[in-house]
């Protein structure tokens, strides 16, 4: 296989798209993080707020895996670029290789991340649920008395 210059050059866009979603989604995490903090001082009944917190603690820690791997990408194609360069081809081969790894990983926890975000999402629904047929039961057994 021929490895050019251009060819972890092509990653360049890519990878730069990446970093600024997943710092788009670290910027949300951080907002409802201070959110919830505000919550959490106001409310009495936490347990919600607990599942919440867990939730967003492996979140967190996605996010910084997911950025990390991003930057390691995009260092290794810097890398392999410059083994290109240099003529170190085989070098280049298995550097570019490692590159691809990161971003996959990358994207792997990325696609965590997004599972354990709808769930966060269901948690909140399923707790309004429960309010609103709470509300609706009340209503009920208020009209037959």
């Amino acid at each position: 296989m021929e490895l050019s210059i251009t060819t972890p050059a092509l990653l360049f866009p890519a990878i730069t798209l990446l970093m600024l979603a997943y710092t788009n989604r670290f910027l949300a995490i951080a907002s409802l993080v201070r959110k919830l903090h505000d919550e959490y001082i106001k409310v009495e009944d936490r347990n919600l707020l607990h599942k919440q917190i867990s939730n967003l603690r492996t979140r967190i820690s996605l996010i910084r895996n997911m950025q990390a791997m991003g930057v390691l990408s995009f260092l290794l194609c810097i890398i392999c670029m410059y083994l290109i360069f240099r003529e170190y081809d085989a070098a280049a081969k298995w550097v570019f290789a490692l590159s691809l790894l990161s971003l996959l990983t990358s994207l792997i926890f990325s696609l965590i991340e997004i599972i354990l975000s709808t769930k966060a999402i269901d948690l909140e629904l399923s707790d309004m649920e429960l309010d609103r047929r709470s509300i609706f039961k009340t209503f009920i057994d208020g009209d037959s008395n």
